[in-house]
C-alpha cells in the first residue's frame, strides 16, 4: 500500500527571468507583484513543477517592473542564458495576508460560480484587466462561450474561499444574452 503524500503546495507566479544581462550571471527580471520590489523579499522562489530553487541576492531596478537580478550560484552569461523564459513562482502560503474584500487571483481561479438560487453555472478559469477594473472569466459548466462578468459587489456578492465558491448575480444584459438556458438565462416569450 502506497503512503499517502501530501499535498502539494499551491504556487502563485510572480515573476519572470528574462535574457542574461552582461557576462558575470546577471539576468533581467520582471516582477508581477503589486509592489514589484517585493519580488526579493518573499525568499527563495521555484520553477513552476517547484523542482528548482532561485534566490534572488542582489535586485536592481532598470524600469517599473523591470530588474537586473543577481540569482544565488549563477555565475556566468551560460548558466544565465539557460533561465530565459523561466517563470517564478511562490507558496500561496507565503504571500502577505490580504485585507477584507482582497483576493489574489490565484485564490479566485478555480472557484465554483454559482447563481442566487444555488445552481452551478461553471468555474471561474481566469481574472482579467484591461484598464477598467476587473473581470471574472467564467466558463460554462455546459461548454461553450465563457462569461465575462465585472468583478464587482453588484455582479459577484459573494466570494467564499473556504467552500471554494462565488455567487455571481449578471447584469440584466449578460444574463439575458450570454448564460445558456438552465444557467441562469432567461426564456423569451413568444
Amino acid at each position: 500500500m502506497p503512503l499517502p503524500t501530501a499535498p502539494a503546495k499551491r504556487l502563485v507566479l510572480v515573476g519572470g527571468i528574462g535574457a542574461a544581462h552582461g557576462v558575470n550571471g546577471e539576468v533581467r527580471l520582471t516582477s508581477f507583484t503589486e509592489d514589484p520590489k517585493a519580488i526579493g523579499a518573499y525568499g527563495p522562489l521555484t520553477d513552476a513543477r517547484g523542482a528548482r530553487q532561485f534566490e534572488i541576492v542582489a535586485l536592481r531596478p532598470l524600469r517599473d517592473n523591470l530588474f537586473v537580478a543577481r540569482l544565488k550560484g549563477v555565475l556566468t552569461r551560460e548558466a544565465a542564458e539557460a533561465l530565459n523564459n523561466t517563470h517564478l513562482h511562490v507558496a500561496r502560503d507565503a504571500l502577505p495576508a490580504t485585507g477584507e474584500d482582497e483576493f489574489y487571483h490565484a485564490d479566485l481561479i478555480g472557484l465554483a460560480a454559482r447563481n442566487a438560487a444555488g445552481e452551478r453555472i461553471g468555474h471561474v478559469v481566469n481574472v482579467l484587466n484591461f484598464g477598467g477594473g476587473d473581470i471574472l472569466e467564467i466558463a460554462a459548466a455546459r461548454g461553450g462561450e465563457t462569461l465575462l462578468l465585472p468583478f464587482t459587489r453588484a455582479a459577484v456578492p459573494v466570494v467564499d474561499l473556504e467552500a471554494r465558491e462565488v455567487v455571481v448575480v449578471p447584469p440584466t444584459e449578460i444574463e439575458a444574452n450570454h448564460l445558456p438556458e438552465g444557467e441562469g438565462g432567461r426564456e423569451a416569450a413568444g
